[in-house]
């Protein structure tokens, strides 16, 4: 961070919360209107907390390596418009362009590169000023985020208060989800995705608007991140079958045909995510297994001396070692690292949240009961959906991390889902059990 940044921020903040203002009674009602500004601002706190850590306490990261990258494709537009937009638009060898391309280690067709190139475009809206263009992460961001929080709305409005803090109040998630980095336009990316999957093909509704920010979110998550479309691709598909199963009026034929939209769906989302990834190096079907060894041992490796490592069992490169620890797997980026495991702050935070999703968790399973959250999450698409991208997810991010400290960063897709499962679950538990109380005393006042 240089000292442009002390002085252009404040202005900039002042102009990002003038849209903000202007754009919140267009996308809010009287309950939600209160969680927008809130909600944003802990996106620019996160923002910018993100750099200073990065800065002062790890002394440097990836951060700034995009921003290094911003800085070079700066410097070429400086030098010829050109040549700059060639950077942005091109990742093949050029000998136009090769004085900038040598001092890159991130120039080609990789989602570093592209996180970098979407930096320098936000550079030149910003004076190339780091914390600006961290701020306007931030709002590309909270834009999907604020997305993914309406559409849980649409499916269950009840729990608004509750699906806030599950969206926007987490801290690893407005803390890692928030900085120039790919993790926060994946979140953003995600939540448009889920946004248009919803409007798109089960409310069936604004169709174009639907499918062009769904297919806008889903070409970053490629660009960036293609394992968390493919974690989500399955279990939405089946959450659209299960959600037309769930319209058909006839009980008998529901039931007849309710295993014929689960082989479908599972079939469906199989398909979509082996030819999303087919031909990738690194998350195509056939190498994933050897993929995820190679890249847990490293991780686990690198840390382990420090104790924020973690093995959760052999990984020998094979799809049935994958599924062999998949329990664990799941155990990890939920509710690990436990509290004891903690070794610095950032550490002790994830801890404290992992802590917070165990006792929440235990604490809905002894109310309600094993079988009845079963029954309840059977009987609610959306609860099947949420569990199991959690639990696809939770394997992939479980098995590919080996230390705790990329599994923060890796894990935040997960949680507003899991957390937003949680609440509903709690709420309709409660809703179900009140349900013959109510009705005896409406009975005994007639």
């Amino acid at each position: 961070m240089e000292l442009k940044d002390l002085f252009l921020t404040p202005l900039y903040l002042g102009i990002f919360y003038a849209i903000a203002y202007t754009v919140r009674p267009k996308v809010t009602n009287p309950f939600t209107k209160k969680y927008f500004i809130p909600a944003l601002t802990l996106k620019f706190i996160g923002a910018i907390a993100l750099g200073l850590i990065y800065q002062f306490y790890y002394g440097g990261g990836d951060t700034f390596n995009y921003m290094y990258h911003a800085n070079i494709i700066h410097d070429a537009f400086s030098d010829s418009f050109s040549n700059g937009l060639k950077l942005i638009t091109s990742t093949s060898p050029d000998p136009n362009i090769s004085k900038y391309t040598s001092r890159m280690f991130w120039f080609g067709d990789n989602p570093e590169y592209f996180t970098a190139r979407i930096a320098a475009i936000f550079g030149l809206l910003s004076f190339n000023t780091y914390s600006i263009m961290a701020l306007l992460f931030a709002g590309t961001s909270f834009a999907g985020i604020w997305a993914m929080y309406q559409t849980f709305l649409r499916i269950y409005p009840l729990a608004y208060k509750q699906l806030a803090i599950a969206v926007f109040f987490l801290p690893s998630v407005f803390f890692w989800g928030s900085g120039l980095m790919k993790d926060s336009l994946c979140l953003g990316a995600l939540g448009w995705v889920f946004y248009g999957f919803y409007h798109g093909l089960i409310e069936k509704r604004n169709l174009l608007l639907s499918a062009i920010l769904g297919f806008l979110g889903a070409y970053f998550l490629i660009m960036m991140k293609v394992y968390i479309l493919m974690s989500f691709l399955a279990p939405a598909l089946f959450w659209v079958f299960n959600e037309n199963n769930k319209r058909i009026k006839s009980a008998l034929l529901r039931n007849v045909l309710k295993p014929f939209f689960i082989v479908i769906g599972a079939a469906a989302g199989y398909f979509g995510a082996t030819n999303l990834t087919e031909g990738d190096e690194r998350f195509d079907v056939d190498n994933i297994g050897e993929r995820t060894r190679i890249t847990q041992t490293a991780l686990y490796n690198r840390t382990k001396e420090d104790g924020s490592g973690y093995s959760i069992g052999e990984i020998d490169g094979s799809i049935g070692s994958i599924l062999a620890v998949a329990p664990q797997a799941v155990v990890v980026s939920l509710y690990r690292p436990f509290l004891w495991e903690a070794r610095n702050p950032v550490m002790l935070l994830s801890a404290l949240e992992a802590f917070w999703f165990t006792l929440l968790t235990l604490r809905i399973l002894f109310r309600t009961g094993l079988m009845r959250c079963l029954q309840l999450i059977s009987s609610m698409p959306i609860l099947s959906f949420c569990l199991l991208f959690t639990i696809i997810f939770g394997i992939g991010v479980g098995t590919n991390s080996g230390n705790f400290g990329t599994l923060v960063r890796y894990k935040i897709p997960l949680m507003p889902f899991y957390l937003s499962a949680l609440y509903i679950l709690q709420i309709q538990a409660l809703k179900s059990k009140n349900k013959p109380v109510l009705r005896r005393k409406s009975l005994a006042t007639h």
